[in-house]
């Protein structure tokens, strides 16, 4: 298994708080992994042990198969990152931002600036003053920077910060491109969870400071967590059709108008035709998926049970 990054063991103590404590990451070459957490989780404070800010109380950190050391500042030209918010020389335009990042990067390929910005719909802005520029703008230009001299691995912090919804699409669809055209792994935190889910192959959920599950996003779609759920005024007379009639047994009253069905193999469809033929009234039915969302407010309440 060829990874990109792996954490053993990682932790983190500032000041006698310990803020992580035993994560193990593992971010395979050329995925989008998907980095989820409350606010205070210990994403970014992982995120900043990774890019070599902050180094580690406890555990390792291996990138591109190699330990990550104090003094192993070479790395750092391999990866592209936003932690927490991009900074810039504000009265230095969009363009020029770019440039010296080019130059402390050693990086010089003719056309890649203009590319970056193009690539990030900042073409008009670029010769603008940066403190000119909306939130959400500064933000497309830190993403432009983090791909500008096209790293291996791509490490955001909360990429969509200040963003509307075309907007992250825009940014959903490059990092797709980027990954799938031109290899670069990326390792995103967010806490807009369908944003996630529509880009990730896999997902690490961080809680209070562990990380409690890593698993894939196929794995979440394919868990048994589809029913359909019903609301009808004669619920115990759906309930015996759905048992006499159609020959169902899996399946829960929840109360006095509503049934939830865990059949596999029967559709909206079916039981809808079958309960109108018996004369009963539908309120409302629809079939219901588990999502990224269920799935994480699921594993962070068992683990608050368990505390």
């Amino acid at each position: 298994m060829s990874y990109i990054l792996q954490t053993n063991h990682l932790g983190k103590i500032i000041d006698g708080k310990e803020l992580v404590t035993d994560v193990n990451i593992h971010i395979k070459k050329g995925e989008i992994y998907g980095f989820l957490g409350p606010n205070g989780a210990g994403k970014t404070t992982v995120m900043k042990m990774i890019t070599n800010l902050w180094k580690p109380t406890s555990g390792t950190i291996t990138l591109f198969g190699k330990l990550l050391e104090p003094t192993s500042y070479e790395v750092l030209n391999r990866i592209g990152s936003i932690i927490e918010f991009p900074t810039f020389y504000e009265h230095l335009s969009g363009k020029e931002n770019l440039k010296l990042h080019c130059e402390y990067m050693g990086y010089y390929h003719k056309g890649s600036i203009e590319e970056a910005l193009e690539l990030l719909y900042l073409t008009e802005a670029a010769d603008k003053p940066v403190k000119s520029y909306s939130l959400g703008m500064k933000q497309r230009l830190g993403i432009a920077r983090a791909i500008l001299c096209r790293p291996e691995f791509v490490i955001l912090d909360e990429p969509t910060n200040g963003l509307d919804p075309a907007g992250m699409k825009q940014i959903r669809d490059l990092f797709q491109m980027l990954c799938t055209e031109y290899g670069m792994t990326f390792m995103i935190s967010s806490h807009l969870l369908s944003e996630v889910e529509s880009i990730a192959h896999m997902v690490g959920v961080i809680h209070r400071g562990k990380l409690i599950q890593e698993i894939s996003i196929k794995e979440i779609s394919e868990t048994n967590m589809t029913y359909i759920e019903l609301q009808a005024e004669e619920v115990k007379k759906a309930a015996y059709v759905l048992a006499d009639k159609m020959q169902l047994s899996n399946f829960k009253i929840l109360d006095d108008s509503k049934i939830r069905i865990y059949e596999k193999g029967v559709s909206v469809q079916k039981i809808s035709k079958e309960l109108m033929m018996q004369n009963i009234e539908i309120s409302s039915i629809y079939q219901h998926t588990k999502t990224l969302e269920d799935y994480f407010l699921e594993v962070t309440k068992e683990e608050e049970r368990g505390c």
